[in-house]
């Protein structure tokens, strides 16, 4: 529902707006002169702005210049006499949409506010859309054909017309997003935004400003209002990625929202409702999260309505055959190439990698050897030219050597810097925990630890 502001000193003319405007289902707020519009238009964000051109105290040309300074994406239409078209045309050269002439018709007004909004409407559409290419958002097909992966697609597929949140688990790399891509694509919302916000990559200040929005002046930098993500996905679906990254203080404006549907933007003073559908993602086990007080049990139950486990790529290495294939295809293309496919060695060289990065690196792994190679089709050489001296699976032996060698002392120095974090990580940084865990006394486990410069923030 559009929300627009009616702005004329004459109460008739407001109040005839207000009737034509709300039964178009317009939600109409109005002023009876500038100076109250400047003030609505610093608590509100309005879609529209129609005004009169001259009234007493602040004219239209004094809310034209408030509305863009304030809240630039709002549409302003100006109203004018006659006698006044000269001013009216003066402010569609400062920004103002368009303007009606009095006296003026019904079915002009509605024609004009109609086009307006949706012309905003495309122009939103289209800046998402230019967002998700500059992101190299990934394809929304789920590339796979392996059992577990099938189950996956089989339970998106149950969930999605249900408005209820989801919460996706799994390692970083599996493809969470895309995955929340393919429920959305597939829900009765799919007309309406897909929004996505990592909330790992923000400072908290500037993710509860991203999430809620806020009014100019509400701290340094608010030079005008800005619309949060909850009101962009509106009707539609907003992805949470990375939810066990946020702070106490954003988990409980969270909560609110998921409790309510209704939210505040920072230095706000009006409730704002909203009808998005949540789908968060996290890399971390939230259950033990709620155990150490981490993360509140509350939101997890509000996140944690329908779960959906992504295997990591290790434990589904038959779909590596088919994401090899995809990639292949979409590196040829933006690279230039017309590499042909790989050898069966290579190939089997692949799908006995541990993947830590799961997809993601099979992807940075893939465009990698494309980009060096110049043979027709990749070769075992090529795999290995490109592939890190790390242990296959979990297994600490090398099965091939490196075409370039390895620097053995390198290697055994960071299998031992691993263990030693892996057992601080296992006893919640108990050293004299750790150093028993591994056999070792504590004197020579702390030299290990001085050695490596191992302490609980650098690893």
């Amino acid at each position: 529902m559009a929300k627009i502001l009616v702005v004329d000193d004459e109460k008739s003319m407001r109040g005839f707006l207000e009737i034509v405007l709300s039964k178009e289902g317009y939600q109409v707020t109005t002023a009876s002169d500038g100076e109250e519009a400047l003030r609505l238009i610093e608590n509100d964000i309005f879609d529209l702005v129609i005004t009169d051109i001259k009234m007493p105290k602040s004219g239209g040309l004094e809310v034209l210049k408030g509305v863009k300074e304030t809240s630039p994406d709002t549409i302003v239409v100006m109203i004018t006499a006659f006698a006044t078209a000269e001013t009216a045309i003066e402010a569609m050269k400062q920004g103002a949409y368009n303007y009606l002439t009095k006296p003026f018709k019904i079915d002009e007004v509605k024609v004009i506010i109609s086009n307006a909004l949706e012309k905003q409407r495309l122009r939103k559409e289209n800046s998402q859309l230019r967002h998700e290419l500059s992101e190299l958002a990934p394809p929304r097909d789920i590339i796979g054909k392996s059992g577990s992966l099938q189950k996956v697609l089989e339970l998106v597929g149950k969930i999605a017309d249900s408005s209820s949140n989801i919460l996706i688990t799994g390692e970083s790399g599996t493809g969470k997003e895309l995955i929340a891509r393919n429920i959305h694509d597939r829900s009765p919302r799919r007309q309406n935004p897909f929004v996505t916000i990592n909330c790992s990559a923000l400072p908290e200040n500037l993710l509860e400003s991203e999430l809620f929005g806020h009014m100019k002046g509400s701290f340094t930098g608010a030079v005008m209002n800005k619309q949060g993500l909850f009101e962009v996905a509106d009707g539609g679906t907003l992805f949470l990625d990375e939810i066990g990254d946020t702070s106490p203080a954003i988990q409980v404006k969270l909560l609110r929202v998921l409790q309510e549907r209704e939210f505040r933007r920072i230095g706000g003073v009006k409730d704002i409702k909203v009808d998005v559908r949540i789908v968060a993602a996290t890399n971390k086990d939230l259950v033990k999260a709620v155990a150490e007080n981490a993360f509140r049990e509350d939101l997890y139950y509000r996140l944690d309505v329908i779960p959906v486990f992504l295997p990591p790529l290790r434990e589904r290495t038959e779909d590596i055959p088919f994401l090899v294939e995809h990639f292949l295809k979409k590196f040829n293309k933006t690279l230039h190439k017309e590499i042909q496919g790989l050898e069966p060695d290579a190939l089997s060289l692949l799908m006995e990698q541990e993947w830590k990065g799961n997809v993601r690196e099979l992807e940075n792994m893939i465009e990698r050897v494309i980009s060096l190679s110049a043979n027709q089709k990749i070769s075992k050489e090529d795999v290995l030219s490109c592939t890190r001296p790390l242990p296959l699976k979990d297994s600490l032996k090398i099965r091939e050597l490196p075409a370039s060698g390895l620097d053995l002392e390198k290697y055994i120095e960071e299998i031992e810097k691993d263990i030693l974090i892996k057992a601080l990580e296992k006893t919640r940084w108990v050293k004299t925990e750790a150093a028993k865990l591994l056999n070792l006394n504590f004197r020579s486990f702390r030299y290990r630890l001085l050695k490596y410069q191992i302490d609980k923030h650098s690893s």
